[in-house]
């Protein structure tokens, strides 16, 4: 099992995907809970690293599970995911090689997605918070 914290960042009906270098697929800015860390202390820290911002005010959004990208069958993912308030505009860090912000319908015909980001997309799609 593989713990996470993400970010469910919404703007202009789009959700923020973030794609790290040498990769071709896009994840929900966030990371791995690391030992002795909150979900909420690690979204704050990988929202830092990640997007060079910081995290203002932060909500649960859900909790999700799924089998984890690019991992062994069976691999699963736990993803504590958060709505939050940033300080700026996130922009991409030496650990993310591209930001962009996608529809439901754009990101799910991408040659790669992530299960996890793709839950959150239903999700979203069905509090209407997101174009489709």
């Amino acid at each position: 099992m593989i713990h996470t914290a993400t970010l469910a960042y919404v703007r202009d009906r789009r959700l923020l995907q973030a794609r790290s270098a040498h990769k071709d697929v896009f994840y929900m800015a966030g990371g791995k809970i690391d030992p002795g860390e909150t979900p909420v202390e690690a979204l704050y820290r990988e929202v830092r690293e990640e997007l060079g911002v910081e995290v203002a005010a932060h909500h649960e959004f859900g909790v999700f599970q799924c089998q984890a990208f690019g991992e062994a069958p069976g691999v699963q993912l736990h993803m504590t995911c958060f709505t939050a308030d940033l300080t700026g505009d996130p922009r991409p860090t030496s650990e993310v090689a591209e930001l962009r912000y996608f529809t439901g319908g754009e990101y799910e015909t991408m040659p790669h997605v992530a299960p996890g980001s793709m839950l959150v997309f239903r999700r979203l799609r069905e509090l209407d918070l997101i174009d489709w």
